[in-house]
């Protein structure tokens, strides 16, 4: 669906009007590369170039249209729909934003207006074919079959050879329990296009759910002939398989599942269970602690691999999973009764009979409620829960909390705060032009003239130097400050942070201090010596290894949660970034890394606050908006947050896109 809606974009755009360009910075041009830029799917090159733009011209509503196109190929959904909607609010009658923004509230479940904006977009122009197509596909997700229908009929009186368009309204019918014209319309798929994957999964999974096993087999075949990487078409063949009792083809098609997505835990669920069944139990046992690393969170997981333990004769492992499935669902009258008939096996009669009244309890209840249909089913004895499950279950509990929650440092989520400012010594030579700090106020320009070393830099990033260029640097400035009887606090300075970035943190901060008896009214020497002070403490404290960390890259001086029998304490670096910010208020980096310090103390609404504070003072910070955004979503305020990011990726930290496009994805 997307793809298609993609190749729209240009001919969508035309039907704005077209805005004057302005001779002083050539407007068509500017538009023109950004347009390229787009072509050739460089979206975060199109981005910068349409902030250009935008900045000469808050008016252009064709840039803020064009960007909200790269924002969406880049998954930030919240910015896109931001930038469509400031492009209809510039012009009413902009056909492509509100189509685009209809796509847009779609993908993120907001249906209702992704359904007025489509209404719109064909009251201006009726005469488009791909409006009617969108709007079917988001009235089934709305589950609105009838009205999707309709529109899928009005689709294809202008598209006859487009097969996602009959798959999904055959789709609709079968939603409505019309399997004969869901198959017809199938059968009109497959005719259309007989190299289409999905037109013969779609009827193969019918046939399935029909059980006419050899009819859903032949077209899985094709399915796979056609596309030998298509997922769906080998995980249901397998299904097919195991119901046609060929335990060894389904667990050869599971296999090819897992070669072509090794994170499927379906697939692992599935293959554990067909394994079981043939009693080829430590296989399944390692299949199922594989679903365990992909899925923490599934009850029926923890449920099976009990009952695998079982017959291991691991039965403390097997207690061990029957509770993990109660904490997750404690309504789960099976595992209840699981755990209380091992627990009067190892002579815990107490416990065996708490778990028996609990779960006859449970049973009762539900026998009472069968009607409410939110009443949990795990308290029906009479489920069969070592089934195969199919390929549209959802195994996994979707939530940015759980990407949040479980994420190390090996497992490539990346969820932490962007390292804080200090002034370090960076080789300019080897950066772009781009990477290049650009010091933002007078004061801080001053001062680095003041020192006089074009290498000094006011940045976030780690020094580029090489180790031996360092220790080199190091020893030079120790021997020009030996060699003086008094050393000045500009040599001081500059050796402290030589000293910082060998790791002789305790030198480093002693020779800050020194630097600040000379020139106590210089807020730049705190900063220094409180990020010197933090880098130490997490230098400490990865060496013991007391908490886990949720890493973006080598730098550890960034962690939102940790546990640990031992503590750190960052108030001694935070007295020196309240000193900075008494003797400079209007230095951003200041309170920005003074929101750090607060958010790995677990401080987030004061982070926060300094977060804004920096932001208010420099607008252009997006490492400010980038952590403000990370902090909103540990507070649950995920909408904003996610807002914030997209302004991060949009002032040029292309992790904010990361980040956007991994919460995108657990999501759906």
């Amino acid at each position: 669906m997307i793809k298609r809606l993609l190749t729209l974009l240009f001919a969508i755009a035309m039907l704005a009007p077209a805005t004057e360009a302005c001779a002083q910075y050539n407007r068509n041009y500017i538009y023109w590369v950004g347009q390229q830029c787009m072509v050739n799917n460089n979206y975060r090159e199109a981005i910068d170039v349409l902030n250009v733009l935008i900045r000469h011209d808050d008016s252009d509503f064709d840039a803020y249209f064009l960007r909200g196109i790269a924002k969406y190929n880049m998954d930030d959904l919240l910015g896109a729909d931001s930038d469509f909607t400031r492009a209809v609010e510039l012009n009413p009658v902009y056909t492509g934003a509100y189509y685009y923004r209809a796509i847009t509230r779609s993908r993120l479940g907001n249906y209702d207006d992704a359904l007025n904006d489509f209404q719109q977009t064909i009251e201006l122009r009726p005469d488009l074919p791909d409006p009617y197509y969108s709007r079917g596909v988001t009235r089934l997700l709305n589950q609105q079959f009838e009205s999707a229908i309709a529109d899928f009929d009005k689709f294809i009186r202008f598209e006859k050879r487009h097969v996602p368009a009959y798959i999904n309204r055959g789709t609709s019918y079968l939603y409505l329990q019309d399997t004969l014209r869901a198959m017809e319309n199938f059968n009109l798929a497959i005719r259309t296009n007989r190299e289409d994957p999905d037109a013969y999964n779609r009827r193969g999974a019918l046939y399935l759910e029909q059980e006419q096993y050899e009819d859903a087999r032949t077209d899985f075949d094709m399915a796979i002939r056609c596309d030998s990487t298509f997922i769906a078409g080998y995980f249901n063949r397998a299904l097919t398989y195991s119901y046609l009792r060929r335990p060894v083809e389904a667990i050869a098609d599971f296999g090819r599942v897992l070669d072509l997505d090794s994170t499927s835990a379906l697939g692992y669920f599935n293959r554990a269970i067909v394994r079981s069944e043939i009693g080829d139990y430590n296989r399944a046992l390692e299949d199922f602690n594989k679903v365990a690393r992909y899925s923490p969170d599934n009850v029926l997981l923890y449920y099976n691999r009990a009952m695998l333990h079982t017959r291991l004769g691991n039965i403390d492992s097997a207690i061990e999973d029957y509770t993990r499935a109660i904490e997750l669902y404690p309504d789960f009258a099976n595992a209840y009764l699981g755990r209380g008939y091992l627990r009067r096996y190892k002579r815990d009669i107490r416990g065996a009979e708490s778990d028996e009244k609990i779960a006859e309890r449970k049973i009762a209840e539900y026998r009472t409620k069968l009607k409410d249909s939110t009443y949990s089913i795990y308290a029906d004895t009479t489920q069969q829960f070592d089934k195969l499950l199919s390929f549209e279950s959802k195994l996994m509990e979707r939530t940015f909390d759980r990407i949040a929650s479980s994420a190390t440092s090996t497992s490539g989520n990346t969820l932490t705060l962007i390292p804080m400012f200090r002034f370090t010594l960076i080789d300019k030579d080897s950066l772009s032009s781009d990477n290049i700090a650009q010091f933002n106020t007078q004061r801080v320009k001053d001062f680095h003239k003041r020192i006089g070393n074009d290498r000094m830099q006011l940045t976030c990033r780690a020094s580029n130097l090489s180790p031996d260029t360092l220790v080199a640097i190091n020893r030079r400035y120790a021997e020009q400050i030996h060699s003086n009887a008094k050393p000045s606090w500009e040599s001081l300075f500059e050796h402290g942070i030589s000293q910082s970035l060998i790791k002789q943190y305790t030198n480093s901060v002693n020779t800050y201090t020194d630097a600040i008896h000379l020139n106590p009214a210089n807020p730049f020497l705190y900063l220094n010596r409180a990020t010197t002070r933090a880098e130490m403490i997490d230098f400490i404290s990865s060496i013991d290894h007391s908490y886990q960390s949720i890493t973006l890259d080598s730098d550890p001086a960034k962690r939102l949660h940790g546990g640990g029998q031992r503590s750190y304490s960052y108030d001694e670096a935070i007295e020196d970034i309240n000193k900075a910010i008494k003797l400079y208020p209007e230095f951003a980096e200041a309170f920005y890394n003074r929101a750090n310090l607060m958010a790995i103390s677990g401080k987030l609404p004061e982070a926060y606050d300094d977060y804004t504070r920096a932001i208010e003072l420099n607008p252009n910070l997006g490492e400010a908006y980038y952590n403000r955004g990370l902090i909103q979503i540990f507070m649950k305020d995920t909408r904003k947050g996610c807002l914030d990011l997209s302004k991060a990726g949009e002032l040029g930290i292309e992790a904010a896109y990361d980040i956007l496009r991994q919460y995108n994805i657990i999501r759906h």
